[in-house]
């Protein structure tokens, strides 16, 4: 691999900690933790005694002071044991930079100590039944009633949605904004709120260590000082933050890359068919050197993406392009890499069968790749 200068010593020391910690907790559980449908609390909690929760957090309220490059590690990492963990990242850098963001110092005292250390865990709720990636649209509301907002409405398809403790809501506040996405708002939505309950853990294709549920509003009164951030600027701030949630998938795409060649390579030399193994047939060989090619091409766009993410740069168009190009690549490489397993490829007990289904999902969240062109031809003025 080429050299990686957004990461340090000190990241690469994070780095081996982290792998070794994985490796003895949470390696020998992912069966167990997908037969469940959830990852338990107590690993959470483990997780946090360590410090790879949201280490980007201020020391003020527990965290690191961490730059991204922590979490790109953890990232990885976390995606090499399992793409069902993606719970994590999505704790560390989706859901909680809103409350950093945006919280008032009394929402960042009363939800951050805990989010570090594994006692809350965060969920953000866009998807509805009838709304995806037009987050313009969404149905869900959320009406003043003196000190507090009523909600009512249903979202689905929600990452870490049963476990959750804390969840970012995207609700309507204003039914008569024009255009319609300057009437969003988003609230912190606690576990236990009267009206709010969570729906069943959804069966899925992939994924299956990652709780995923539908989380319903029936009259759910929430304290007004749970808005996060001004009343109807909710679209706004989703827009401001999908950039680091499209180049986390991005990351995260390139990590399942990486691990499917390799356990395929090293299949590859120990598989014998008509007396030799089969990484010495020709097709084989032409196959493995495509995709890593395609491999080291895809983590050479997003390593530069990660650093002028870490600069602050402006690289929407950059991102879209890469969400895209990544996952559609992690699509292929589990589907050639499956038939490069044969037979085997097929059983559940070798890793690519798990891979082949879990990685299907990433060209859907996050914003559909059609929806990833689309912003991509926008930029273009085309």
């Amino acid at each position: 691999m080429l050299p990686r200068s957004f990461l340090k010593e000190e990241h690469e020391m994070f780095r081996r900690s982290l792998k070794q910690f994985l490796e003895k907790e949470a390696a020998p559980y992912i069966d167990e933790w997908e037969a469940s449908k959830e990852i338990p609390r107590s690993f959470w909690k483990k997780v946090g005694e360590q410090g790879f929760l949201c280490p980007q957090v201020d020391e003020k309220y527990g965290g690191l002071n961490a730059d991204f490059g922590y979490s790109v590690v953890l990232s990885e990492e976390f995606d090499r044991i399992s793409v069902g963990m993606v719970g994590f990242s999505l704790h560390n850098d989706i859901v909680i930079p809103y409350i950093e963001e945006l919280g008032t110092e009394e929402q960042k005292e009363r939800w951050l100590p805990g989010a570090i250390s594994g006692d809350l865990i965060s969920a953000i709720a866009m998807t509805e039944p009838d709304v995806g990636s037009d987050l313009a649209a969404v149905k869900t509301t959320a009406v003043k009633d003196g000190d507090e907002y009523i909600l009512n409405g249903e979202k689905t398809f929600i990452t870490n949605g049963h476990s959750a403790d804390i969840a970012v809501v995207v609700c309507r506040t204003d039914p008569e904004a024009d255009p319609p996405h300057r009437g969003l708002s988003l609230f912190v939505v606690e576990a236990g709120t009267p009206g709010y309950t969570k729906g069943k853990k959804l069966r899925k294709l992939g994924q299956h260590a990652n709780d995923t549920s539908e989380l319903i509003f029936e009259y759910a009164r929430v304290p007004a000082n749970n808005l996060l951030g001004e009343a109807g600027k909710g679209f706004y701030y989703l827009m401001n933050h999908l950039q680091q949630e499209r180049l986390l998938v991005a990351i995260q795409a390139m990590a399942s890359c990486e691990l499917m060649l390799e356990e395929t390579i090293d299949y590859g030399k120990q598989r014998e068919a008509f007396g030799k193994p089969i990484s010495q047939f020709q097709n084989t060989q032409f196959k493995l050197a495509e995709l890593k090619t395609e491999i080291q091409i895809g983590r050479t766009f997003v390593d530069q993406l990660i650093e002028a993410h870490m600069e602050e740069k402006d690289i929407v168009s950059e991102v879209s392009m890469a969400k895209w190009w990544t996952t559609d690549l992690a699509k292929k490489v589990a589907a050639e890499c499956l038939q490069l397993h044969g037979g085997y490829g097929y059983m559940e007990e070798y890793e690519i069968a798990r891979r082949y289904r879990d990685v299907a999902v990433s060209s859907i969240y996050a914003g559909s790749n059609e929806i990833m062109k689309t912003i991509i031809a926008k930029q273009m003025k085309l």
